[in-house]
């Protein structure tokens, strides 16, 4: 599928000249949109070839959605090749890891949060041990979640992760639960941040862009669109799929 035109507007933040970023937001599940959005994104590349592209996913890959095993198989693959690639953890990615780890008390509000539909995707049964999902994930999807995944990545005046930051606290000394789960304090907070934080986990039914952050989550495994943020220079257009 060709790419639309991309509509740019003034960003609020900037990159370095001859860089580029695609950020893609919540994914949960939906293999053929995020397969769709890729080949958007190649395409894009070979109309408008950039020196430095760099091809970031937001997190929150699994659950809800039916195929959280076939967008995993995309992300180990080479998405858009010659394209580096960074993938950032999210909540969900949290939560299968301390079910994986044997924390049981993360297995029930797992199961309510869409994992029933992960283990769906896998053939298996949720209510089977959580010791035998374990054991039947291919060795190469469990490695994706235990080691292949970053909590935030900074990129000119831009910092991406999963949920957000707690206002007024250095990213160093963030917690891990803010920057995977964060909503009210954040979300509400006008405060300058000293990036703009690109994020997603708090589904909007279009892109938000303020001043201080750009939220990438629009609800693509209930029917809205699974957006890509198109970031270059002091631009920003989008990508839907």
């Amino acid at each position: 599928m060709a790419a639309p035109s991309i509509r740019f507007t003034e960003a609020p933040a900037t990159l370095p000249r001859g860089r580029r970023v695609y950020a893609v937001g919540d994914v949960h599940g939906c293999a053929k949109r995020l397969a769709r959005l890729h080949a958007m994104i190649a395409e894009d590349l070979a109309r408008r070839p950039v020196a430095a592209p760099l091809l970031l996913h937001i997190g929150d890959y699994v659950d809800k959605g039916e195929d959280s095993a076939g967008v995993i198989r995309l992300l180990l693959r080479d998405p858009v090749p010659g394209v580096r690639t960074i993938n950032l953890i999210g909540n969900h990615e949290r939560m299968v890891r301390q079910v994986l780890e044997g924390d049981h008390g993360a297995r029930a509000d797992w199961l309510w949060c869409g994992g029933r539909e992960t283990l769906a995707s896998y053939g298996l049964d949720p209510e089977a041990p959580s010791e035998t999902w374990a054991a039947a994930l291919p060795p190469e999807h469990r490695a994706f979640l235990h080691r292949g995944l970053m909590l935030h990545h900074r990129e000119g005046g831009y910092l991406f992760v999963h949920a957000g930051l707690r206002p007024g606290i250095p990213l160093e000394a963030q917690s891990e639960d803010d920057l995977l789960g964060i909503r009210h304090d954040f979300l509400q907070s006008e405060a300058d941040h000293g990036v703009v934080v690109v994020h997603g986990h708090t589904a909007r039914f279009a892109p938000e862009v303020r001043d201080n952050r750009i939220n990438l989550d629009t609800a693509a495994w209930s029917g809205g669109p699974l957006t890509c943020a198109v970031l270059e220079g002091d631009r920003l257009g989008f990508l839907f799929a």
